[in-house]
């Protein structure tokens, strides 16, 4: 391998005497640097081929943990009642890891790249507040409700598997300061693994148009109820895809 092209530079770097001495601990440090060259990038994240089907969420961890080779230290409690989603398809570890935790309720923290455990989300919860300041609070409150349901029903009406007014289910919700709704918790079955998955989804993509008070306490819990009158919500273009 040619180093050099310039030997007239190899001359005067073996050049004597003191100035010589110089040029050439020079000439070495760059010589040093043209041989081992620029650092490597850092490395991209492999894509891995997973094949997760929905489970409960301690065994679906042990099936993650054998297919990505990630280590996981967890709390057996955590993980009683909780399940994942499935997951199918080409990903870096972490995006499988986010995406398996989809509607479980918790988060991971990782302690290095290849090891994490698993946490209840973090929020921070506003002081008790009592007389008229509790009572203020709750009027907020209650307003923030009536438009943390309508983006949630505009979200569940993207999709005619997870229109409301068909299917009963209890789901726990932590919304950040932006409005979306970081963390979801699907605390009872649809009945359907299927709607299951499409609700902690759509769940996912709610967006409230208003900041949370900080008085609101998370996370949100909200009963989506099964209609018996026959007169099941109507989605409109305005709030989703589906009508009549």
């Amino acid at each position: 391998m040619t180093v050099f092209k310039d030997t007239s530079a190899v001359q005067r770097c073996n050049a004597g005497g003191e100035q010589g001495t110089w040029r050439r601990a020079v000439c070495a440090l760059v010589l040093l640097l043209l041989l081992t060259g620029t650092p490597p990038a850092k490395a991209e994240p492999p894509l891995l081929s997973l094949d997760l089907p929905a489970q409960d969420l301690e065994h679906a961890l042990q099936a993650y943990s054998r297919a990505t080779g990630m280590a996981v230290l967890v709390d057996r409690e955590l993980t009683l009642g909780r399940r994942s989603i499935s997951v199918r398809g080409r990903f870096t570890a972490q995006e499988a890891l986010a995406m398996l935790l989809t509607g479980s309720g918790l988060m991971a923290r990782y302690a290095r790249s290849d090891a994490f455990t698993l946490q209840l989300p973090e929020v921070s919860q506003p002081p008790a507040t009592r007389g008229t300041a509790a009572r203020n609070a709750a009027r907020i409150n209650n307003s923030y409700a009536t438009a943390l349901q309508q983006a949630i029903e505009t979200s569940l009406c993207r999709s005619p598997l997870t229109r409301p007014g068909s299917f009963r289910a209890l789901v726990q919700v932590w919304v950040n300061p932006q409005g979306l709704i970081e963390h979801s918790r699907l605390v009872s079955s649809t009945g359907d693994e299927q709607r299951d998955e499409a609700l902690v989804r759509s769940l996912a993509t709610a967006r409230v148009e208003r900041p949370a008070p900080s008085s609101l306490r998370q996370p949100v819990t909200l009963l989506l109820m099964p209609d018996t009158t026959g007169t099941r919500m109507e989605c409109t273009a305005a709030n989703g895809a589906w009508g009549g």
